[in-house]
C-alpha cells in the first residue's frame, strides 16, 4: 500500500518533551528534592508554549511531569474559543489514549484465566472464525485465501489481527469502499447505532487484509478487544473498566461519557478544515455528553490529567495502586 512522507525531524513538542524529561531527570535524580530545585522544571517551558498560543491551531496547552510523589504541571489557554480558561480539572476526550485502558482491561483478563494470549478468539468471537484474507492490497473482496491460523487475543493486542486503517487515500482500494459503506472504522461515531454484537456482525462481512500474525494495523484491534472484554467477564466494557480500573484507582472522571453534572467541565472540540478550526463538538448537547450505543475501546474515554496519571502510574508499578494489585499487564498467563 501507498505510504504517507514521512518527516524528517521531530516535532516541536516532541523536542520539548524530551528537554523537559531530560531536566526533570537530573532535578529529581537521587539525593535531590525536586521541591528545592527552583525554578520549577516545566516554568520555561510554559513560557515557551504561552507564546505560540493562538498561532495556527494552537488554543491551549496542559502540560505535566511526574517522578514519584512530585508532580509538576502548568495550565495555558481556554476550553474554547471566547470560552473559560482551562483548568487543571477540565475533562478531555483522550481519544487514543483510550487503547491502553482497553488492553490493560483485557491482560487483567488474562491474569485471572479468562483468556489466555495464545488462544483463537473464536470461543468467543466466532464473528473471526475462518477469515478469509485478500491476495492482495487492491484485490476485488472476493479474491481471497484462507488465514493460515486462527486470529489469537495476543494478535488483537499487537494490531496483527488483519483489521486496521489502511495508510492510503480515501478510495483507493475496493476493500476502503466496503469499510466505509459499513460506517464501523475511523473515530468514534456516537451517533452508530450499533452495539458490540452488532458491530462484530457487520465487521464479519469483511476479508482481512492480512494474515493473522503478520502486518500492524493500527486501530480497529482496540475495538475488537472492548467486544471481548464484554464477552468474557459478562459485563459492558464501560462498567468492567469503572468497577475494575476507574473506581480503585480514584479516576473519578474517567467514563465514556460526561454526565450533566461535569459537563462544564468538559472542553470544547474543533476540527481543522483548510486553515481555520471548526467546532466538532459542544459539551452540553455534543456527542459525549450521553452514553454511546457502541463503547469504542479505540477512542471513546474521556478523562483528566491526574486521572489518567493514576492509570499511568498503576501501569508503572506493574499493576499495583498504593501497594495493592490491581492488575499485573506485564506478567500474563499464557
Amino acid at each position: 500500500p501507498a505510504r504517507w512522507p514521512t518527516r524528517n525531524r521531530p516535532s516541536h513538542s516532541a523536542c520539548q518533551g524530551r528537554r523537559i524529561l531530560r531536566r526533570f531527570s537530573s532535578q529529581a535524580a537521587p539525593g535531590k528534592n525536586l521541591g528545592d530545585s527552583p525554578p520549577r522544571v516545566l516554568d520555561s517551558f510554559a513560557l515557551d508554549w504561552n507564546a505560540t498560543l493562538n498561532r495556527a491551531w494552537r488554543r491551549a496547552w496542559f502540560g505535566l511531569v511526574a517522578s514519584g510523589p512530585e508532580v509538576e504541571t502548568f495550565v495555558l489557554g481556554k476550553m474554547a474559543f471566547e470560552g473559560p480558561d482551562m483548568r487543571r480539572d477540565t475533562i478531555f476526550r483522550i481519544a487514543s489514549m483510550t487503547k491502553p485502558v482497553t488492553a490493560t482491561a483485557v491482560m487483567m483478563l488474562v491474569e485471572e484465566g479468562k483468556l489466555r494470549l495464545d488462544e483463537p478468539v473464536d470461543r468467543l468471537l466466532p464473528e473471526l472464525a475462518n477469515r478469509g484474507v485478500l491476495r492482495r492490497i487492491d484485490a476485488a473482496l472476493d479474491d481471497t485465501v484462507p488465514a493460515r491460523r486462527p486470529i489469537t487475543v495476543e494478535d488483537l493486542l499487537t494490531f496483527r489481527c488483519g483489521h486496521g486503517l489502511i495508510l492510503a487515500p480515501p478510495g483507493r482500494y475496493p476493500i476502503q469502499k466496503a469499510i466505509a459503506d459499513l460506517g464501523i472504522f475511523g473515530p468514534p461515531d456516537r451517533a452508530l447505532p450499533l452495539e458490540g454484537d452488532a458491530w462484530m456482525q457487520r465487521l464479519s462481512g469483511l476479508p482481512l487484509l492480512a494474515q493473522p500474525g503478520e502486518d500492524w494495523l493500527y486501530g480497529t484491534g482496540s475495538n475488537i478487544q472492548g467486544v471481548l472484554v464484554a464477552r468474557a467477564s459478562g459485563q459492558s466494557l464501560s462498567r468492567f473498566c469503572e468497577e475494575r480500573i476507574f473506581r480503585p484507582l480514584g479516576m473519578k472522571d474517567n467514563a465514556y461519557f460526561v454526565p450533566t453534572a461535569k459537563i462544564e467541565r468538559l472542553g470544547h472540540a474543533y476540527r481543522r478544515e483548510g486553515d481555520r478550526l471548526v467546532l466538532f463538538d459542544e459539551p452540553a448537547t455534543g456527542k459525549w455528553s450521553r452514553p454511546p450505543t457502541f463503547e469504542h475501546g479505540a477512542a471513546g474515554l474521556v478523562s483528566t490529567v491526574d486521572d489518567y496519571l493514576a492509570f499511568a502510574r498503576m501501569l508503572l508499578a506493574d499493576g499495583r495502586h498504593r501497594g495493592q494489585p490491581c492488575s499485573r499487564p506485564r506478567q500474563p498467563r499464557r
